[in-house]
């Protein structure tokens, strides 16, 4: 689905959005234009950037004219709105001639080697788990407002502490099932404990299927989970609650888990691979709790008798990805609600944190497989090794980017534009944490409140609304094509990843559609017409100022003319391209 650059609103939109009544619109349109705050635009030379907050009542910004270019990126940086869209305008007070620029430019870097044989990484992300996930996060929210438990001690433990358990013993879980439907299922299943490391236990059900891991494969299954995956979602957000007192994490094997994804999805919609429960935290207000931190894992159904037939080795390289995307959601949940007391975290800020958790485990693999290394094709962006990490992040953030006036980042809503909101999300907090200390992300996870304010808490004071700004340009102005890198200012790139590669080589073509880059830039042309953007939402557009005119006035308002509302903090981000852009 594409936006259209302008669209065209009906009168009764018009003053169902303009806000306030007749004599509030009246007495602003008397009061004349006002400058949106912030340093003089005019001063602006090639690739430097500067930020206008309009929520300040003002519509105007001044610019130099002369031949100049740029990219000037209007912003509704809020998470405290729903996610209807807004009618604005975005103008030159100057005839603009129509630019030579189109709407959806196919401006990126060559098409680059495949990203990651053998699988085809568009077929490989399961709808499915991504419903779930998304459910079950909504599920926490409500459970959370409900509970009544006081938060934990600083050590992170109850009074109903227990011994760990001894390799071997046999416990009972209750194990969530039915989740795809709006009905809570539960069975009670007996597991084993085949494997006790140092912060991860693995219970394996007592009737899982025959064809599963042999002890020694889960041995080394188990000490994947517990020396590899668990210290990187810990070193990043921190260390999780421990409310039974046993010291680990536990992993339920169970085809309970299984069983919850239809057989009839399998190839279509994929499975379900893992989830995390934060009622399991809550045992004083729900008997179906366990009472401890646990992510429940499907097992080896190599037959297919419980749901998808499944393989050890589909187990293997489906199940770590997902691992580390639910501990993060696992570590906040104990972080905000039970250590704490407080509310979850948003959900948009949970999203986009456990896709980090998923591409520092891709991280991982760069590290030690640096190209050409551990590549089936030495022209590969990731090694093999990296792949089931990567692909998340990697297609969300592509969605994302082809329309990011439609989809908002903050005031998300899965039913439009599917789940590409978490590919923004994502982005954001990744370009967050490159220009943060390495403490960023632990230091969210322990922050109360919404996402504005723990974002500005833990970036040490800074404005939200200067971050969001600075974070649009760089989707745009990091590696600018035929330029060094370093041609854009620090804050208007990223440090870990470069989108315009990764999009390129993911889906890049010479011409049509996918786009290498498929931001889409909007060109200003007279007459101007309304446009739309979603709260949380970020537009790009293009102004190619005329060599005769030496001044402009860059127009940002309803389309009235009246200001945009404060609330929604509408902004402008404003670079000055360098010449040949």
């Amino acid at each position: 689905m594409r936006t259209a650059a302008a669209l065209v609103l009906g009168a009764s939109l018009l003053a169902a959005c303009s806000g306030g009544s007749d004599a509030v619109v009246g007495a602003r349109l008397r009061s004349g234009p006002r400058a949106c705050a912030g340093a003089p635009a005019t001063a602006l030379g090639p690739a430097q950037a500067a930020v206008f907050d309009c929520a300040n009542g003002g519509t105007t910004v001044a610019l130099a004219g002369s031949g100049q270019h740029y990219l000037v990126v209007a912003e509704l940086a809020t998470d405290r709105a729903s996610a209807a869209r807004v009618p604005y305008l975005l103008a030159a007070d100057t005839a603009v001639p129509a630019a030579a620029v189109a709407d959806r430019q196919a401006i990126g870097p060559a098409p680059g080697a495949s990203l990651a044989p053998p699988t085809d990484i568009l077929d490989s992300i399961s709808p499915i788990q991504r419903r779930v996930d998304a459910r079950l996060r909504a599920r926490d929210r409500t459970q959370a407002e409900v509970v009544s438990e006081p938060p934990l001690t600083a050590a992170g433990r109850p009074a109903f502490a227990v011994a760990a358990p001894a390799l071997g013993s046999v416990r009972s879980f209750h194990v969530l099932t039915n989740y795809l439907s709006g009905t809570d299922v539960w069975r009670t299943v007996g597991a084993r404990l085949e494997y006790a490391g140092g912060s991860v236990l693995v219970y394996v059900d007592t009737v899982a299927p025959d064809g599963g891991f042999t002890p020694d494969a889960l041995q080394r299954f188990g000490d994947y989970f517990d020396q590899v995956l668990f210290p990187i979602d810990t070193t990043a957000f921190g260390r999780p609650s421990d409310v039974d007192g046993n010291g680990h994490v536990i992993m339920l094997m169970s085809p309970v888990v299984n069983e919850g994804t239809p057989r009839t999805t399998c190839a279509t919609q994929g499975y379900v691979a893992g989830f995390f429960n934060g009622q399991d935290f809550h045992l004083a207000n729900d008997p179906n709790s366990n009472g401890g931190e646990i992510f429940y894992s499907v097992v080896a159904d190599p037959q297919g008798q419980f749901g998808c037939p499944l393989s050890t080795s589909a187990v293997t390289a489906e199940v770590p990805a997902v691992f580390l995307h639910e501990m993060q959601h696992l570590i906040s949940y104990a972080h905000h609600v039970v250590m704490h007391g407080a509310p979850p975290a948003p959900g948009w800020m949970d999203e986009g944190l456990s896709l980090v958790a998923e591409e520092l485990g891709a991280a991982h693999y760069e590290a030690e497989c640096p190209p050409p290394a551990c590549r089936t094709d030495p022209g590969q962006l990731f090694p093999d090794s990296a792949a089931g990490f990567a692909r998340t992040f990697l297609l969300d953030s592509y969605f994302y980017a082809e329309n990011p006036d439609s989809v908002s980042i903050t005031t998300h809503d899965d039913g439009q534009f599917g789940f590409a909101w978490r590919g923004g999300a994502w982005a954001f907090l990744r370009w967050l944490g490159d220009h943060a200390p390495d403490t960023f992300y632990r230091q969210l996870e322990d922050a109360t409140g919404d996402g504005i304010t723990a974002i500005e808490a833990a970036s040490g004071g800074q404005a939200f609304g200067t971050l969001f700004a600075n974070f649009g340009l760089a989707l745009y102005t990091d590696s600018l094509p035929g330029l060094p890198r370093a041609t854009a200012p620090a804050a208007n790139r990223f440090r870990t990843r470069n989108p315009r590669e990764m999009w390129g080589r993911l889906l890049g073509s010479s011409g049509g559609d996918p786009l290498p880059f498929p931001i889409p830039v909007h060109a200003m042309r007279a007459p101007a017409a309304a446009a739309e953007l979603v709260p949380g939402g970020i537009a790009y557009w293009r102004l190619d100022t005329a060599p005769g005119v030496t001044a402009y006035t860059l127009r940002y308002s309803a389309p009235d003319g009246t200001p945009l509302d404060p609330a929604l903090h509408p902004q402008l981000a404003i670079f000055r391209l360098p010449a040949g852009q």
